[in-house]
C-alpha cells in the first residue's frame, strides 16, 4: 500500500495541528449553541472522530452517506442519499463534516436536503478544499477550512481510490499509474458493455 504513495501531502502531526486549530474555533464559534455534528461517509469519519475530540463543548453526532463518484475519479454530478441521519434536526445548529470539498455537488445536495429538516443552521466544514475543482453552479462556501490542496488525487486519512488506501494515518498523493491502469480497465468494461 505505502509503495502506492508518491509523496506525503500531510503527515500524521500536521492532521493533528489541523483538527486541533478547526476544533478550538469551532468550540469558540458553537459555545451555549445545540451543535450537531453530521459527517458525510465513508471518507470524513477518520477527521471527524479527530474533530470531535478537538471540540470543547457539548456536541451530538449523526452520519449521512450520499454518493456521487462510483467507481470513476471524478463526480458524476448526480448525487444520491443512501444513508440518512438518525436524529431529529429541527433547531439544531449542525455542522456538514466533509473529507474534501471538491466540485461542492455532494455539499450542496446534502445542504439542501438537511435545510428541508429546519435546523437553525447549517455550516460546513472540510478537512481539504480543492477549489480548482469547484462547479461554477456551486455557491456553497465552507466555514472552516483545514487546507487547500492542489489537484492531485490524495488518499489517506479517510480519503479512498476504489476503497482502499483509508487506513493511511497520512494523507498522500497517490500514484497516476496506480489510478491511470484501474481507470483504463473501467473504461474497457465499460465500452464493452455497451
Amino acid at each position: 500500500m505505502l509503495n502506492d504513495i508518491k509523496e506525503i501531502y500531510f503527515s500524521k502531526e500536521q492532521l493533528k495541528e489541523i483538527t486541533d486549530r478547526i476544533g478550538a474555533q469551532i468550540s469558540r464559534d458553537f459555545e451555549g449553541k445545540d451543535l450537531i455534528l453530521i459527517s458525510v461517509l465513508k471518507g470524513s469519519v477518520i477527521f471527524m472522530a479527530d474533530l470531535m475530540r478537538s471540540i470543547t463543548i457539548p456536541c451530538r453526532i449523526d452520519f449521512i452517506t450520499a454518493q456521487s463518484y462510483g467507481q470513476s475519479m471524478t463526480s458524476s454530478g448526480n448525487v444520491s442519499i443512501t444513508k440518512d441521519i438518525s436524529d431529529n434536526i429541527e433547531g439544531c445548529d449542525i455542522l456538514l463534516v466533509e473529507d474534501i470539498f471538491d466540485s461542492g455537488n455532494t455539499l450542496q445536495r446534502l445542504s439542501d436536503y438537511l435545510a428541508t429538516k429546519n435546523p437553525s443552521s447549517i455550516t460546513l466544514c472540510t478537512l481539504l478544499d480543492k477549489p480548482k475543482r469547484r462547479d461554477p453552479n456551486v455557491k456553497l462556501v465552507p466555514k472552516y477550512i483545514g487546507a487547500e490542496v492542489e489537484d492531485q488525487f490524495v488518499v489517506g486519512y479517510g480519503l479512498d481510490y476504489n476503497q482502499k488506501y483509508r487506513n493511511l494515518p497520512f494523507i498522500g498523493i497517490l500514484k497516476p499509474e496506480i489510478y491511470n491502469a484501474k481507470q483504463h480497465l473501467f473504461n474497457q468494461e465499460t465500452k464493452e458493455r455497451v
